[in-house]
């Protein structure tokens, strides 16, 4: 959208009308128009004509026959018409029924009130249960279709022709006009018509009524929707059939392929996913002279063999990772709230009265300006003026107080100079913002159509344009803002961006929160694009040392990409992705589709107060490696100081998104720069990206729409359970077994007498009282539980001391 401006040079001065001439060009008030009081007062009015609509043509059903003679006869007057008309809405409802039902359209005149009484509900209350746009495709659909059903019916009954009025003048006629073309012809256009819209309106892909019901059920009991063999075959066919089988898996094995068959796959017990097939690179004839091995360890005899392999795998299909789940439908925009507000403009008055307060501020302090032009954004106006030559720019960077004080507003940001620009930037908050909702965003061609690997949309910029960013390209992002600043929403915008763009098959998300009620709405996209430990109950991860291992758990997947990028010979997952697609990998050597994944940690703050150089290290191995094999962070806390973000951490985040801080030196941290804590909050946000620094108003995002976005993946079949990280075994994961009694720590002993005489089996008892590191003070812990004086780890409590008192451990210890 192009940018609003308005430019004005100080210097030049309008000329004043020529003297006995006046101005006789009147200028007409549109403001008045704009009051909110004259959409409130149409949408009752229109609320109050429905309800008046649909009681007369309630009434014209049992009174139409009666009034008939009265609407139509001209020589009565009007005033004894009115008295003598049967209708519950006197003559008026009598004249608009008559007209709307008899000569018009029938029945399907019932279909006017509820339009126009939704239409007033949304002028009056903002509602917007119900798509307007929807209803009225089904209206006019119906409003023809039921025209011509009742016209017809009507047209074949000859002794009925007093229930035209069912059908209204227009549906006869139009059953007419079908009659003398179709014939009998117009019963298949009336029920075929009505059956695609079924199809379009409701969105129906597929038709169940010749399916065999035995089929669905074996399909539900296995979750296989995807045929690999058109031809399945049933549990009681005989032995030379499954020799057959095998002859094909053989055939297929020296091809170069592993697929599975369908009653392969269905044995297995194993999820729906797609089993790829390997390709096979083209061979020259110069290799077919004589047999040799190939690299996966079988011969091959025959040149004819190895001839029809080149040609046969040649023409294998791509592998399509989204066929795991070819059901899954992308969320739609009608999930998204659509808000009807007009679009808030900045007045010429307010333009005006801003302009000539900071010229005269800067004229105060003998500052001159050449020009002046503003460009207006959904929450700031940009000034941007071009001051005299020979003014330093320190002297207008330091009037920012000044400046705010003149224009009576809160959060005057000064941007001196603007990168790429000549110019020197003034952002004022505009009296009235405007909201950026969601759905204006994410239904963009901007962002439906973007080509970026992981696309997010942020919200509007200063010249509301919307503004999508790469996630794969920041390739981490760190998030900072206050309580209540939309925190929170911006994390919501950046997962419904994603899901809204990426299959299931192509992303996963690892969700920490540690507030415990931010993230766990999407608890119910577990089965789709959530990753978890293997045996972890929730997907949401809650808690601190659940988060240690997942962050463990998340660099052994890491390595394992590696070692799989390093076997295929590519740089990045993109490429890795697009060899495997092409079956140029094999999935017997452990090569697979990978998806992307994205770690979002809701306070880190908390996370670094709790465990500290624990979570700092994954963290940071993280941010240095994961970029290239598909492994993106998004961190954000509420104050970002430096013992929360430490110089490692902030090292591997170039791309960092500031919301209202509460501080300068908070704003520095963030951003290395100032200017957050200038911010108006509502989502007003900065994102700098190497030395750009772009300020941005988010999209807002309402928790009962990411509810129903999460609803509408949450009801449709994904896979059998969510993704699963490599599982990681922590120190307090160790078997007793392990334990060498034989190797006690000098002072075990010590040790165990302090657990028994304080009757308490922890580790930091030993830490204070020994003065021992955590680590030295475990396996001492440790080899108490292999002695059996004290019980197994049981989460934060402390364990139990299963020696009552010092005579028994003194045995105990006499005979180890």
């Amino acid at each position: 959208m192009a940018a609003n401006t308005y430019k004005k040079n100080t210097f030049k001065k309008k000329a004043a009308p020529a003297k006995g001439k006046e101005r006789t060009k009147s200028t007409i008030n549109w403001a008045v128009f704009k009051d909110k009081r004259w959409g409130l007062s149409f949408g009752i009015f229109f609320m109050m004509f429905s309800v008046f609509m649909l009681l007369a043509f309630l009434s014209y059903l049992f009174a139409g026959q009666a009034d008939q003679s009265l609407v139509s006869d001209s020589g009565v007057p009007l005033r004894t018409k009115a008295g003598e008309t049967q209708n519950l809405l006197g003559y008026t409802g009598a004249v608009m029924s008559h007209y709307m039902i008899y000569r018009w359209f029938g029945l399907a005149a019932l279909l006017f009130p509820p339009f126009l009484f939704l239409w007033g509900l949304r002028l009056s209350f903002k509602n917007t249960s119900v798509s307007l746009t929807r209803y009225a495709a089904f209206s006019l659909f119906f409003l023809v279709w039921l025209g011509l059903l009742l016209g017809y019916l009507v047209h074949l009954l000859d002794g009925f022709q007093y229930l035209a009025f069912l059908s209204g003048g227009f549906g006869y006629e139009l059953a007419l006009i079908t009659d003398e073309f179709l014939g009998w012809g117009t019963f298949i256009l009336i029920f075929g018509s009505l059956l695609i819209f079924v199809v379009i309106f409701f969105n129906v892909d597929q038709i169940r009524w010749f399916t065999s019901e035995e089929k669905d059920a074996a399909s539900e009991k296995y979750g296989n929707e995807t045929e690999i063999d058109p031809s399945p075959l049933s549990e009681n066919e005989d032995s030379e059939d499954d020799s057959a089988i095998q002859d094909d898996v053989d055939d297929e094995t020296e091809l170069g392929s592993w697929k599975l068959s369908d009653k392969e796959s269905s044995v297995s017990g194993k999820d729906n996913r797609q089993e790829p097939a390997f390709k096979v690179e083209d061979r020259t004839e110069e290799q077919y002279d004589e047999p040799e091995e190939k690299a996966d360890g079988f011969f091959v005899q025959e040149q004819k063999v190895e001839e029809k392999t080149a040609d046969t795998v040649e023409n294998l299909d791509p592998y399509d990772p989204t066929l795991d789940l070819p059901s899954y439908r992308y969320p739609t925009l009608d999930l998204l709230n659509e808000y009807d507000q007009q679009k808030v403009t900045v007045t010429r008055q307010e333009l005006e009265e801003n302009k000539n307060k900071i010229v005269e501020t800067l004229v105060n302090f003998k500052i001159g300006i050449q020009e002046i032009k503003a460009t207006i954004g959904p929450t700031v106006t940009l000034y941007e003026i071009i001051p005299d030559p020979g003014v330093k720019i320190s002297k207008i960077k330091n009037l920012e107080d000044d400046i705010a004080l003149s224009l009576a507003a809160l959060g005057i940001r000064i941007i001196a100079p603007i990168p790429g620009k000549g110019t020197i930037g003034i952002e004022v908050p505009n009296k009235n913002r405007e909201l950026v909702a969601a759905r204006s965003v994410l239904g963009t061609e901007k962002f439906m159509k973007s080509d970026k690997d992981l696309p997010v949309a942020l919200g509007k910029t200063i010249s509301n344009e919307v503004f999508v960013v790469d996630l794969a390209k920041m390739p981490h992002l760190l998030m900072a803002g206050a309580t209540g600043q939309g925190k929170s929403v911006g994390l919501n915008m950046i997962l419904a961006s994603l899901i809204y763009k990426k299959h299931p098959s192509q992303l996963k998300l690892i969700l920490v929160d540690p507030k415990k009620v931010e993230l766990t709405l999407f608890n119910k996209i577990e089965r789709h694009f959530l990753a978890k430990l293997p045996n972890s109950e929730e997907a949401i991860i809650t808690d601190t040392k659940k988060v240690i291992y997942t962050l463990n758990s998340l660099c052994i997947e890491m390595d394992n990409r590696y070692d799989l990028l390093k076997d295929a010979g590519c740089r990045n997952l993109k490429e890795y992705n697009s060899k495997f697609v092409a079956r140029k990998l094999n999935p017997e050597k452990g090569h697979q589709f990978m998806p992307y994944i994205v770690l979002v940690i809701d306070e880190l703050a908390d996370l670094m107060m709790t465990a500290g150089k624990e979570i700092e290290g994954p963290i940071a191995r993280l941010a240095q490696l994961a970029r290239a094999i598909g492994i993106h962070l998004v961190l954000a806390t509420q104050r970002p100081s430096v013992n929360v973000i430490t110089g490692i951490i902030k090292a591997n985040f170039p791309a960092r998104l500031s919301f209202r801080v509460t501080s300068k030196i908070d704003s520095r941290t963030i951003l290395d720069a100032g200017g957050a804590e200038q911010l108006i909050g509502m989502g007003d946000m900065l994102l700098s990206m190497g030395s750009d620094v772009i300020r941005l108003q988010c999209a807002f995002l309402d928790t009962p729409e990411v509810d129903s976005i999460c609803e509408w993946i949450g009801d449709q079949r994904g896979y059998p359970d969510a993704y699963l990280l490599p599982e990681f075994v922590g120190e307090d994961d160790g078997g007793i077994g392990e334990v060498d009694l034989s190797d006690r720590d000098p002072l075990f002993d010590d040790a165990a007498r302090l657990i028994v005489m304080h009757q308490q089996g922890s580790t930091s008892l030993i830490q204070r009282k020994l003065k021992l590191g955590y680590n030295r003070a475990g396996r001492i812990i440790d080899q108490l539980e292999a002695a059996g004086i004290v019980g197994a780890f049981e989460g934060s409590k402390a364990r139990e001391v299963l020696v009552q008192d010092e005579n028994s451990l003194e045995q105990l210890l006499n005979n180890l």
